[in-house]
């Protein structure tokens, strides 16, 4: 432990809804904060982290030993604040170095509200959610001059075991926007930044159950004026908009309370409009088809997940962040699987074999590869442009 730099924070306790207790030092906001503890082993990328919707009411440890090095800066982000409940790493580094760092991560943290810990031993808390699996917790950042007690201790304890559990839990609604929007926002670039769609040769109406910034960027990139709706939005409204295609984006939560989005997604795939699902849009998407999902004992959440490619054989490196998985043996006649995870099997990958839709678990404009998957956002690409060619030779 770097002795300047605990001196420099108040304490902090970590406590899991089993009892487990780990101390170490507030480098965020005073206060408590619950959500399901997971780990994530991406070693860069911890401003998207915290920034990705899907984190909502999950406390993140980062098992990368030091968080922090490179600052944050005002592009990084893939949505407007910080969603994930809290942070919990093991060093944060005295300085921050970057060019296009404009604050350090604490001072990121404590601006955002956002209560975290470091100084704790990820590598025993990692192991310890790898087998007992995924659960609740609470940090507890203690104020300047504030000292760990057994009444604290017991305080964080009790409000880790009155989080409410993942399972059932439907977030969708919860991180969605509250309006229509329109998306025209392209990739960045070095030395140029952002730029704009101005030339689209697609309508895509991209559903908003957490959707992260960088998704609409790759879609926009690809030719497509983006029309972003919230998660409730029936599937007639969407008709109305005339799309060339669908998104069913990323988000936190129980895919199966979301009946509202597998209503509108199995309407919407039935019209042989393009889809295409990522993550809890997924998800979404095999319980429209009649399939199931069920709780992973402790998820996939990192930047190192290798990914097969059943029809090409490839083997992507992904970005992964989901604690919910489609059961393979509910699926029905009409959806094959197309993609699987080498780590434990997992599907990660499925389309329709009598529609133009098809689905995707992990975060593919995370790019870890960097550019493995790239392609299923031209293949959706391909599909629209391919619908759009048949409406007019009709």
């Amino acid at each position: 432990m770097l002795l300047s730099l605990k001196g420099a924070f108040p304490p902090a306790i970590l406590a899991l809804a089993d009892g487990t207790v780990f101390l170490g030092n507030s480098i965020g906001a005073t206060g408590a904060t619950v959500g399901e503890v997971v780990f994530n082993t991406a070693i860069t990328g911890y401003q998207e982290i915290l920034t990705d919707p899907s984190y909502c009411q999950q406390i993140v440890t980062l098992t990368y030993p030091h968080i922090g090095n490179y600052g944050v800066n005002d592009e990084d982000i893939e949505a407007d604040k910080i969603h994930a409940a809290g942070l919990i790493i093991r060093d944060l580094p005295l300085v921050a170095s970057n060019f296009r760092s404009s604050s350090t991560l604490s001072q990121y943290l404590v601006r955002s509200g956002t209560v975290a810990i470091s100084n704790v031993d990820t590598r025993k808390l990692t192991r310890h959610l790898r087998t007992n699996g995924a659960q609740n917790g609470c940090i507890l950042g203690l104020a300047e001059g504030e000292s760990v007690t057994q009444a604290l201790i017991d305080k964080a304890i009790d409000a880790a075991k009155a989080a409410p559990a993942m399972v059932g839990l439907d977030l969708a609604k919860v991180v969605s926007v509250p309006q229509t929007y329109e998306w025209t926002q392209t990739e960045w670039k070095p030395g140029v930044g952002y730029g704009v769609q101005i030339t689209p040769r697609f309508h895509v109406v991209a559903y908003d159950f957490g959707i992260k910034k960088n998704i609409l960027r790759m879609l926009a990139q690809r030719g497509a004026r983006v029309t972003v709706v919230p998660a409730k939005t029936p599937a007639a409204d969407v008709l109305k908009l005339k799309p060339d295609g669908i998104f069913l984006s990323n988000g936190p939560g129980d895919p199966e309370p979301c009946d509202y989005a597998i209503d509108a997604t199995r309407e919407l795939i039935d019209t042989g409009i393009p889809t295409f699902g990522i993550c809890l849009g997924h998800q979404i998407m095999a319980l429209a088809c009649g399939a199931k999902t069920f709780k992973m004992k402790f998820g996939h959440h990192g930047a190192n997940h290798p990914v097969k490619d059943l029809d090409s054989g490839h083997v992507a490196i992904t970005s992964q962040n989901h604690g919910f998985a489609v059961d393979e043996k509910t699926l029905p006649a009409n959806m094959r699987p197309t993609h699987v995870s080498l780590f434990d099997g997992t599907l990660q990958g499925l389309a329709r074999t009598d529609r133009p839709a098809f689905c995707f678990q992990g975060h593919p404009e995370a790019s870890p590869g960097p550019q493995d998957l790239g392609y299923l956002f031209d293949r959706f690409t391909a599909l629209m442009e391919k619908h759009k060619s048949e409406a007019v030779n009709a």
